[in-house]
């Protein structure tokens, strides 16, 4: 199995576009490494592949991507998407993958009806561009030979579909998780994550190689640096720190441990930061785009 991440950052990428952090400046300079906003691909070969989610940034990032390159005058390696929620960052990039070529669309049936109520994606062909439905914990094969299990992760519902007070740790069809098999590997993918259940834990115990939800360090991270109100909580993301934070909860899993879906106010993301130093003590690194793994 070929991992490859796309794009490492939650939405808005580092650095944001109207966001003079610390980081945003860092990124800016070229202190730190730019990040597009969170998809993968994945093959079981090298030859043909599959997207998980489909970041705004997705044209820049298959351009960055020889192997998702055509090979014809019209042509594709990329045989499906799978998306794991209906939030912005996850399918806006499906517009850029309207020029008539053909691939298999998954998502939940949930995530489905929340594309279908969007006029504007009409624009994706239905006789090249199938839809296809998850079904929770009933495994499929995008591709030959590569093996998919969903199952649901809490979280919410996308911030376009909120009401006045959302429950930000609902389990169902709306959040789900990835499990990806291939070859006698498997790869989990949490893209999005409000919190690590026992179920979630024992689920993961599989992994050989784990993709989680490193949104914030600490949960009143926006408020603290002044960029954002809504705490990791509220968006529906888990801190990484704290007692009831990923890197305590996860930290028996035997997988090889990368944080995606990284905000760009966590300060993990610097280096030379304490907290780069306590998420590589735990056992974690936080994945860069373009980076390939084979795990």
């Amino acid at each position: 199995m070929i991992v490859r991440t796309l794009g490492a950052g939650a939405g808005g990428g580092l650095p944001q576009w109207n966001c003079g952090c610390r980081n945003c400046a860092l990124a800016r300079a070229g202190a730190i490494p730019e990040m597009t906003q969170s998809s993968v691909a994945v093959s079981p070969d090298g030859d043909r592949w599959i997207v998980l989610n489909a970041s705004p940034d997705l044209r820049a990032q298959l351009a960055a991507a020889p192997p998702l390159h055509p090979r014809g005058l019209r042509d594709t390696p990329i045989a499906a998407v799978i998306v794991t929620n209906a939030d912005v960052d996850h399918v806006a990039g499906l517009l850029t993958l309207r020029e008539k070529t053909g691939f298999d669309l998954w998502a939940t049936s949930g995530t489905r009806a929340d594309l279908a109520a969007n006029p504007i994606f009409g624009v994706l062909d239905p006789t090249l561009v199938i839809p296809r439905t998850i079904a929770l914990h009933q495994p499929f094969e995008p591709l030959p030979g590569l093996q998919v299990t969903a199952y649901p992760v809490p979280g919410k519902v996308a911030l376009y579909l909120e009401g006045a007070a959302p429950n930000t740790r609902m389990l169902g069809e709306q959040t789900i998780g990835l499990r990806i098999e291939a070859k006698d590997r498997v790869f989990h993918y949490i893209p999005g994550c409000a919190e690590v259940t026992d179920d979630l834990v024992a689920q993961l115990a599989d992994a050989d190689l784990l993709f989680f939800d490193g949104t914030v360090w600490r949960d009143d991270e926006m408020p603290a640096s002044g960029t954002g109100a809504k705490t990791g909580a509220r968006m529906g993301h888990i801190a990484m720190s704290g007692p009831s934070g990923s890197l305590a909860r996860l930290a028996g899993l035997r997988a090889l441990r990368r944080y995606i879906h990284v905000n760009n106010t966590n300060p993990a993301l610097d280096p030379a930061s304490a907290e780069r130093t306590a998420l590589r003590a735990a056992g974690w690194e936080i994945v860069q785009d373009q980076e390939e793994i084979r795990p």
